[in-house]
């Protein structure tokens, strides 16, 4: 059967990635369809029910000024709020919000569903259609044909995914549902190269069953923030997490069968996240520690359901409880269901364009974990990348690139496509070369612009940004000129273990000083009258503190990406012959004929391409 109407995208996968590139697609114009194995799972958190943390909250808050939506439902399902890394420079900061699982699943399914541009199949995909090394549409389990400009595939876990319980493993996308096949083998009769990754999750625990009062209560912010720009609410009731640990008890008992874990048997052969290991991996690679540290995280508000986070495991179910019973506070604890490690395919990003195109097929995108990532944050900016340039490319408009010094985004698919990952790859602040200038705070001012020229966000958030801006320039104005007298403010700075003044100074260099922010200040009436009477909100009072307190160090930051960007500039012709290039290393040519940058830039970050290869390069090519 063929379905008669044509589609300018077809989506497949309701993940967080297929979410975003459905909105960004339709809300920018096409006709979309969103194809998923069950409507009931769109944008279902597998893993823990939490959205940020170190670095994924700036790719959340970059997402949401581009005009996505993952910080607004974000907002929306929010139960806790927490800004982590209070203690470090603002380039650390970054936000976490612990989420309402159903509520969370429910506001994306309402906003994809109030998008007229959006359709929706409930099927598995089998098949692509492929004319001419062109994608032209899909063909479903149950055999329906379906046309479509182009594809964007955002499988997750599901490719020929299988689940590993001790002993036992079987096929599945999921816990309870099934795995998707065929797509796989076509890709590589294609000729993409594959391979294998793992995840895991940790046992699901009955809430009634815990004893709090020997946990260590986690509660959210005094005065919770959000990640959307936009008019969300701020969350009024935060819900406490608890923490509690491993003992070498729990350990001796997880040990006891290591010797049916799957991790340890040879059973999953691909390779895990390191930097979110399972229990397991822990104890070995972590021999040293007595201890590993737990966070009893609650699914939502009207539920019992508990997630146990850092306690990830594959091992059998009998071990599992025996040692969470050794654990404080969950003596007496009753599983709902037990973790699982999962096994799945993925593509090595090197196979892509930065538009997240396939090199070898036309109009044919990669998102998600397909790509090697993993976490929701990493997926839904990849889904949002890949809808607005298929929208984009069908549309006859410039493709959509993000820079390394423009955005965290930026920086993940360059890493992607330039270095690859053989391992999931998860977004840190040291990823980034100019985390001062990809701050949290600073996102809409980045990119609300770049997303309102694209069409994706809207003129609200525009004027909402340039009044930020406006008001900043006009606190920072105040500062530079206004003074302050010793007997103003004296006190503060003594009890903040400052040096003393001796005459006026400036106000703007009281607040250059370190451990001094605006909100020391208050007690200097003049300021606190013009932010009231000019109506400067907190969001640009913490600009201005940043800009004026690390303003050496951020501008150091733009000349070092001015001058990167240069590189950037001189581009590379696309079917420039690396091999005659016989004075780079066989590596280096090697490299570069693997995954031909488009420049200079993307060049020299190839892992295996020297400096030396990147003169001679240049030299070739007339520079």
């Amino acid at each position: 059967m063929i379905l008669d109407e044509k589609y300018d995208l077809i989506v497949v996968g309701g993940g967080h990635a297929g979410c975003e590139a459905a909105h960004a697609a339709a809300t920018l114009g096409s006709k979309v369809l969103l194809v998923t194995q069950s409507l009931e799972t769109i944008a279902r958190m597998s893993c823990n029910p939490a959205m940020g943390g170190i670095a994924k909250g700036q790719i959340i808050r970059e997402i949401d000024a581009l005009g996505g939506y993952s910080g607004i439902v974000t907002d929306e399902s929010s139960i806790q709020f927490r800004m982590l890394n209070r203690s470090k420079g603002p380039a650390m900061w970054s936000p976490r919000s612990q989420c309402d699982r159903k509520v969370f699943e429910k506001k994306w399914r309402e906003n994809l569903e109030s998008n007229p541009n959006i359709d929706f199949w409930q099927d598995m995909v089998y098949e692509l259609l492929i004319e001419n090394n062109k994608v032209i549409g899909i063909i479903t389990k149950m055999g329906i044909h379906i046309r479509s400009k182009s594809v964007v595939l955002c499988s997750g876990t599901f490719m020929n995914g299988l689940i590993h319980q001790g002993e036992k493993n079987y096929a599945g996308g999921r816990s309870g549902e099934p795995n998707s096949r065929g797509i796989t083998r076509q890709l590589i009769e294609l000729g993409f190269s594959h391979g294998r990754m793992k995840t895991g999750t940790p046992p699901r625990l009955d809430g009634r069953t815990i004893d709090y009062s020997k946990t260590e209560e986690q509660s959210g912010d005094s005065n919770p923030g959000k990640f959307s720009y936009a008019k969300t609410n701020s969350l009024s009731n935060n819900h406490s997490c608890y923490i509690t640990y491993t003992s070498k008890e729990v350990h001796e008992i997880l040990k006891s069968g290591f010797d049916k874990s799957p991790m340890f048997t040879g059973r999953i052969k691909g390779l895990g996240p390191r930097y979110c290991p399972s229990i397991e991996d822990k104890i070995e690679r972590f021999s040293e520690k007595n201890r590993h540290q737990l966070f009893i995280e609650p699914e939502g508000v009207n539920t019992i359901e508990i997630y146990l986070n850092g306690f990830s495991t594959s091992l059998p179910e009998h071990i599992q409880i025996r040692a969470l019973r050794k654990i404080k506070g969950l003596e007496k604890v009753k599983m709902f269901r037990a973790g699982y490690a999962i096994e799945y395919d993925y593509f090595p990003p090197t196979q892509l364009k930065h538009t997240l195109e396939t090199k070898l097929i036309e109009n044919l995108y990669f998102s998600g974990q397909i790509n090697g990532t993993t976490g929701y944050e990493e997926a839904a900016c990849q889904g949002l990348m890949a809808g607005i340039n298929a929208h984009q490319k069908n549309s006859g408009k410039k493709e959509f690139i993000l820079g390394r010094s423009e955005a965290y985004i930026g920086v993940l698919i360059d890493d992607l496509i330039t270095k690859g990952t053989e391992e999931p790859y998860r977004m840190f602040t040291s990823r980034a070369e100019y985390r001062l200038l990809l701050r949290q705070d600073n996102a809409d001012i980045r990119l609300t612009k770049i997303g309102y020229d694209l069409g994706l966000a809207c003129q609200e958030r525009l004027n909402n940004v340039e009044i930020k801006i406006e008001k900043s320039l006009l606190l920072t104005s105040f500062l530079e000129k206004q003074s302050v007298s010793p007997n103003e403010v004296n006190h503060v700075l003594e009890s903040k273990g400052s040096s003393r003044l001796k005459q006026k100074v400036k106000l703007k260099s009281i607040l250059a000083r370190p451990h001094i922010w605006m909100r020391d200040l208050k007690c200097i009436e003049s300021l606190n009258n013009f932010i009231r009477d000019n109506n400067i909100k907190e969001e640009s009072i913490t600009q201005t503190e940043i800009d004026i307190k690390y303003r050496g160090y951020i501008n150091k930051e733009k000349d070092a990406a001015e001058k990167i960007n240069k590189l950037e500039k001189i581009k590379i012709p696309e079917d420039f012959d690396y091999g005659k290039l016989h004075s780079v290393s066989t590596e280096g040519r090697e490299k570069l004929t693997e995954i031909k940058p488009k420049n200079i830039g993307q060049a020299s970050r190839i892992s295996g391409v020297s400096a030396s290869d990147i003169n001679i390069l240049l030299i070739y090519i007339g520079r």
